[in-house]
Formats: C-alpha cells, sequence, structure tokens
C-alpha cells in the first residue's frame, strides 16, 4: 500500500531530507535593507563658501592698521564700561518687568466686554505703537516744558500727599523708565491678547459653570495655559530691551553706549569701545536666550511639539548618531 504525503506527516517515518536549493534561487528568509544616505552636495558647498567668506572676513578686518585690538581687552573690564553694563541691566529688567505688568492689565481691559476699558487699552496701545522710542524718550525727558510739578493729591481736598518740580523727578533713569516702559507694554499687551486668545473658550466656560469668577478664571485656567505661547515672544522682547536701551543715551542716561563714548572722547579709540560693549551686548543676550530655551521647555510641558535642541546639543547629537552607525557599519562588517 503507498503511503501518501498526509499520512507521512501525520505521524508516519519521515522521508528523505529535501535536497538543498540550487544557487541562484531567492531564500525565504529576506536580507536586511541597507539604507544609502543621499548626498546632500549643496550643504558642503554652501558650507565652504560660508566659511570662506568668514575667514576673509576676519583676516581682512585683523589685518587693517586703523583698529588697534589688541587695546579692546584693555577696556572690557574698564570701571567705566562695567557701570555702563550695570545701569544696561538694570533699566533693562526694569523697563521689561514695567511692559509685563502694563501689557497683562491692558490686555485684559482689551478683551474686557466694557467698552470704556477696551477703548482706553486701544489706544494706549495706538499711541505707544504708532511712534518711535527715540521720539517718546525726548518727550519724557522734556516734560517740564508742559508740567513744572509733579503733584498728587486727594482730589476735592486740600491734601498733597506728594509734590516735586519736574525737573527733578524726571532725572534719565525715570524718563529711560517711562520711555522704554510704556513702549514696551503696548508690544506686551498684544502678545499676552494673542496668549490668551489662544486656550480654547472651552475652559473659561468649563471654569463659568463651576462658579468661579472672571478673575479667577483668568488667573487660576487662562493664564497658566497661555503662558505657552506667552513665553517665546516675551524671551524676544526682553532680547530687544536689552538693545533697545541703548536708545536711553539720547536722555544721558549711563549705559553701555553712553559710558562708551564718554571713554572714546578721552582715547579717540572709537570703533574700539564699540567692539568692547558689542562683546558684552553678545555675553548678554546669549545667556538670555540659553535662559529662555529651558524656560520655553518648563511651560511647553504636555504640549505634543517637542523642542528643537540648542546649536551645539544638534551638533552633539549628530556626532553621536555619526558614531553609532560607524561602530554598527563596523560590528556588522
Amino acid at each position: 500500500m503507498s503511503v501518501t504525503p498526509e499520512a507521512s506527516a501525520g505521524g508516519g517515518p519521515a522521508g528523505p531530507a529535501a535536497p538543498p536549493a540550487p544557487p541562484g534561487t531567492p531564500s525565504s528568509t529576506p536580507e536586511a535593507i541597507k539604507a544609502i544616505p543621499v548626498r546632500h552636495y549643496g550643504r558642503w558647498v554652501g558650507a565652504v563658501v560660508v566659511i570662506l567668506l568668514a575667514l576673509w572676513l576676519i583676516t581682512a578686518a585683523a589685518g587693517t592698521k586703523n583698529i588697534q585690538w589688541d587695546e579692546i581687552p584693555n577696556y572690557l573690564f574698564h570701571p567705566n564700561i562695567l557701570e555702563g553694563l550695570k545701569n544696561t541691566l538694570i533699566i533693562s529688567c526694569a523697563a521689561m518687568a514695567a511692559g509685563i505688568v502694563l501689557g497683562v492689565i491692558f490686555a485684559v481691559m482689551r478683551l474686557s466686554p466694557n467698552p470704556v476699558l477696551s477703548t482706553v487699552s486701544w489706544f494706549y496701545i495706538w499711541i505707544f505703537r504708532g511712534t518711535p522710542v527715540y521720539l517718546q524718550l525726548i518727550i519724557w525727558f522734556n516734560l517740564a516744558l508742559v508740567f513744572q510739578n509733579v503733584i498728587l493729591a486727594i482730589p476735592g481736598t486740600n491734601i498733597t500727599l506728594f509734590q516735586m518740580p519736574m525737573n527733578e523727578f524726571m532725572t534719565p533713569f525715570m524718563a529711560a523708565l517711562l520711555g522704554l516702559g510704556l513702549n514696551e507694554g503696548a508690544y506686551m499687551a498684544e502678545i499676552v491678547r494673542g496668549g490668551i486668545q489662544s486656550v480654547d473658550e472651552g475652559q473659561a466656560e468649563a471654569a463659568n459653570a463651576l462658579g468661579m469668577t472672571r478673575g479667577q478664571t483668568m488667573r487660576r485656567v487662562v493664564l497658566p495655559q497661555a503662558m505657552r505661547v506667552i513665553i517665546p515672544p516675551t524671551g524676544n522682547e526682553f532680547i530687544s530691551m536689552l538693545k533697545l536701551s541703548s536708545l536711553a543715551t539720547v536722555v544721558t542716561y549711563g549705559e553701555l553706549v553712553r559710558k562708551a563714548s564718554d571713554l572714546y572722547t578721552q582715547n579717540l579709540l572709537i570703533l574700539e569701545m564699540f567692539f568692547t560693549i558689542s562683546i558684552w551686548y553678545l555675553a548678554v543676550t546669549t545667556v538670555t536666550s540659553i535662559g529662555q530655551y529651558f524656560l520655553e521647555r518648563r511651560f511647553s510641558r504636555g504640549s505634543s511639539r517637542n523642542q528643537r535642541p540648542l546649536p551645539f546639543q544638534e551638533t552633539l547629537l549628530r556626532l553621536r548618531a555619526r558614531g553609532r552607525a560607524g561602530g554598527g557599519g563596523d560590528a556588522g562588517a
């Protein structure tokens, strides 16, 4: 009796082994895919061109005899320069703090259903965003031409709480603070308003359903969620404020540019002094940018979009990835 293949497979004696597959027959197990990266020659050409241009610019600047480069380190920590740096940081932080407070107040007023509050907020933003900061600083510094005294009194009574001549009150610091702070408040109002409007209206409706007032809803529900949208442009505004503070030299406030001007009128090293304060501006801006990066990461927790790493972090990640790829290739070989 002949044995069928089914019977043999069901428990009968095993048949002879299958003959080996002839050469050239495709194997049942697929081979691993060898991905070959695309060559981006344009990137390398662009990088080489940029490096050559940078080297040419550095060589041309270093070879000139009109700039005494060795004098820059001597004035980098000069007492006048350090005092100017301190004043720049003070006026920048104070004006930015005033701008943030004013921005939150006028943003809430702009979104208020009260027509008087919204109109006043719109007019404030229109005035201070529509005129140059340089002009605003000059107007504040010369306000004594309009008001001779600053008087704070209780309306309807003869009680005076505060009184001072305008020339004494409107110091260079006060003029710079009012000019920069009020101007920044107009921009921050629009930034905060955009952040508030980015929060879904259902959040406010849910808070109202829980019995929260409008103020509680704004403080506890809307503003914490809007911070993720508000923080990035606020960091940019502070960096701009650091550089915008140089305009305070027009009101004789002793910030970096003013102190550098005082020095080059004595030593006649004009470009050297400006390059010196440029180093300090770059240093402060770099520190501020790093702080902004980590602050954005903190407030963006829970969002679906990941923060891009810093340039040096991205470079390290690429080097590590290439190292792993090279090690994996050697191991596979």
